[in-house]
């Protein structure tokens, strides 16, 4: 081993020291609040939650008034930002008509069902159309500006 190596050894363990020696002089002169790791948990928990878990509200209203025995069902997500309602009803060939209405500006909107997505835009009221949605499991997906932030609104899955 050379003198070099000793050297080294001891600039190390000399590093050390003064690093623990800062630790201790910071944990008095600025301590870490009581809360913070508590707080920083639940903040990394809540990240993702209005992407994962958006409220779905399902809208009572008498079926039938107008187009007899149709089948129609009305849903609103929101993320507590943004908020989507979503009118379905059947049409004659079987397949669904999607009419939404959304708050706030978006962009792309998709509507997606295992790996087909399709992609339409809202106009300048928020509304925009899917036309022969065939059955099953179902999720809208939009994205909008809240501020300077982009944000992701994603539904929970339906079943059409």
């Amino acid at each position: 081993m050379s003198e070099n190596d000793r050297a080294d050894r001891g600039d190390h363990h000399e590093d050390a020291e003064l690093f623990a020696q800062l630790r201790s002089l910071w944990r008095d002169v600025d301590p870490m609040p009581a809360a913070l790791i508590d707080r920083m948990i639940a903040a990394v928990a809540a990240e993702g939650l209005s992407e994962e878990y958006a409220l779905l509200t399902l809208v009572e209203e008498p079926l039938g008034a107008v187009r007899g025995d149709a089948d129609a069902l009305t849903l609103q997500f929101s993320d507590g930002t943004t908020s989507i309602l979503l009118h379905v009803t059947r049409t004659a060939g079987g397949a669904h008509r999607v009419d939404g209405w959304v708050d706030s500006i978006s962009g792309e909107i998709e509507l997606a069902q295992g790996e087909s997505v399709r992609t339409t835009t809202a106009n300048d009221t928020g509304r925009f159309v899917f036309d022969d949605v065939p059955d099953g499991l179902t999720l809208v997906r939009l994205s909008t500006m809240v501020g300077d932030q982009e944000r992701t609104l994603s539904t929970p899955q339906f079943e059409l």
